[in-house]
């Protein structure tokens, strides 16, 4: 069974910009963007559109940074 729910087109005007704010506040306090996208019920490219919208500064990839081995 498909987990992929159907699609939806982003909002428009103050929905939208609520929306995309309220991803940027949990983005930058270390949401995953895929973690985000579930709880929105939204899709991964529009959660990261609406990211982008709202002028995030995206992390880079591969999650946290590793701790510097003790070797």
């Amino acid at each position: 069974m498909s987990r992929k729910t159907p699609a939806r087109k982003l909002m428009p005007g103050p929905a939208r910009d609520k929306v995309a704010a309220d991803l940027k506040t949990q983005y930058e306090k270390g949401v995953s963007i895929r973690s985000l996208a579930e709880s929105a019920g939204r899709s991964y490219g529009g959660v990261h559109r609406l990211r982008r919208d709202a002028g995030v500064a995206f992390r880079s990839r591969g999650g946290a940074g590793r701790e510097p081995s003790g070797s």
